[in-house]
């Protein structure tokens, strides 16, 4: 996830100090990836050196803020137009696990498969009860992006379920082969006595 960018993207529709920027992040976002306040200062900090932020004044409380320099709104742009990158996919807990599972002597993946199926249910609907909620809370633009944010969740979970269906048919399946396939032939053993070799 790219803090970075998400702020330069606030930082974009005008100054704002550090909890403002996390309260804006979190509402859009639905709080699915909550920032804590160091978070933001160190990154704003990153961005002030790297010249794409500046401070911008105090208000009567002590609030410094901040705004996007040029630079920082070539970055946000550039950041717009190109694709997220596929090359390099974040690692999965869940499919990490898994992998890890089927080559330890004791663990039942296909509990462990079970398990995990039944928590992902249980958070898709949760996902879908709250994209009801936000259907019905009205047309703003913060309920628009926690919309699209829900939906992706929702998608995302979707495909961890069949992936899940997927591997407990591929672990029935080789199940079935080991149980298929022949025993390995006992090695060959001589009787008698053993002869002498030539020299």
């Amino acid at each position: 996830m790219s803090i970075r960018h998400g702020l330069l993207a606030l930082l974009d529709q005008g100054p704002r100090y550090g909890y403002q920027l996390r309260s804006e992040f979190e509402a859009r976002t639905g709080a699915t990836w909550p920032l804590n306040v160091g978070q933001v200062y160190t990154t704003l900090g990153r961005l002030e050196r790297d010249g794409l932020v500046e401070p911008a004044g105090e208000d009567d409380e002590g609030h410094l803020f901040y705004a996007v320099t040029e630079a920082g709104r070539t970055e946000l742009r550039q950041w717009f137009d190109t694709p997220v990158p596929r090359t390099n996919p974040p690692r999965d807990e869940l499919a990490i696990k898994l992998a890890m599972a089927v080559g330890v002597p004791g663990v039942d993946v296909q509990a462990v498969v079970q398990s995990q199926r039944r928590h992902s249910m249980k958070a898709l609907q949760d996902y879908t009860r709250l994209k009801a909620q936000a259907l019905t809370a009205g047309e703003q633009q913060s309920d628009l992006a926690w919309l699209l944010v829900l939906e992706q969740l929702i998608f995302q979970t979707e495909a961890e379920i069949r992936w899940l269906d997927h591997c407990e048919t591929r672990l029935a399946q080789h199940a079935a082969r080991s149980v298929a396939a022949p025993a390995p032939a006992p090695p060959a053993t001589t009787t008698g006595r053993p002869r002498r070799s030539r020299i």
